[in-house]
């Protein structure tokens, strides 16, 4: 039997054991927010499993990985008006981001990997990683999971479908890791947005003009009133979604090893 990867599991005498040989620690992040109409709303639920896959399997392979516990809310951005969305003010967001690396680095934990799924924690992480640099000289990456599994997408769907909000990636991996949560029969097809400034909308937070972008602050139902937007989540299947976390958990659990062997990665 496998070795308990989730920090949180773990007695204080079993973690000054398991800490005292210096994992890799593995910080896992999502939002509570619109995932449409037919998916949970957590994908913060579906980046803890990513990253506690990526840990099992780095274990299974010799590199030693823990999983701290998830920050389950994201950076405020398109999804205020969403009933029992919780979102954390980007500054906000960041500080709590960088007292938890600060208390990592406290106890000489300074491998780090921060597994992100939702776009709007871009920012905050970028910040708050950048302060621990300017402290300490050490790098924290960071793997976007949707942003990795989209452009990998055409491979690991047999539908080779398009990626998008309410749909694929996040549909398929719902499907795959949190099956009893998912009610595909609510599924609601994309509806065409609203137009914003009498624009049309393009995308989260743009819209055009002539042959011009622009970026607009607007909120989830002007973008995506079913909370589907860019593709069909029809085209989901549990298949594809364990394909995918099944290639994130080989992918990630190299690049675990790289980090141990690489070391505190500080800035040479």
């Amino acid at each position: 039997m496998s070795r308990r990867a989730r920090l949180a599991e773990l007695t204080s005498a079993e973690a000054r054991g398991r800490l005292a040989g210096r994992p890799v620690i593995l910080l896992p992040m999502g939002s509570l927010e619109e995932q449409g109409p037919h998916a949970p709303m957590g994908d913060f639920l579906l980046a803890e499993r990513i990253a506690l896959a990526m840990a099992e399997r780095a274990a299974s392979e010799g590199t030693a990985a823990l999983v701290a516990p998830v920050i389950p809310f994201g950076g405020a951005d398109w999804f205020g008006p969403v009933p029992g969305g919780i979102a954390l003010r980007p500054a906000t967001l960041a500080a709590v981001i960088g007292d938890v690396l600060a208390a990592l680095l406290a106890h000489g934990l300074d491998r780090l990997l921060i597994i992100n799924g939702h776009g709007g924690n871009a920012g905050p992480i970028e910040e708050a990683t950048r302060a621990v640099r300017a402290r300490s000289a050490t790098l924290v990456p960071t793997l976007h999971i949707w942003r990795a599994l989209a452009a990998k997408w055409p491979d690991l769907s047999a539908a080779r479908g398009a990626v998008g909000h309410g749909a694929d990636p996040v549909w398929s991996v719902a499907l795959a890791l949190v099956p009893e949560l998912c009610r595909p029969d609510l599924i609601a097809g994309p509806a065409p947005p609203q137009a914003v400034l009498g624009l049309p909308v393009t995308g989260f937070g743009t819209v055009s003009f002539e042959e011009v972008e622009l970026t607009v602050p607007m909120e989830i139902d002007s973008i995506a009133p079913t909370g589907v937007f860019g593709a069909d989540p029809r085209g989901g299947s549990a298949e594809a979604g364990a394909r995918a976390v099944a290639w994130l958990a080989e992918c990630g659990a190299r690049l675990v090893a790289h980090l141990a062997h690489t070391g505190p990665g500080e800035c040479r």
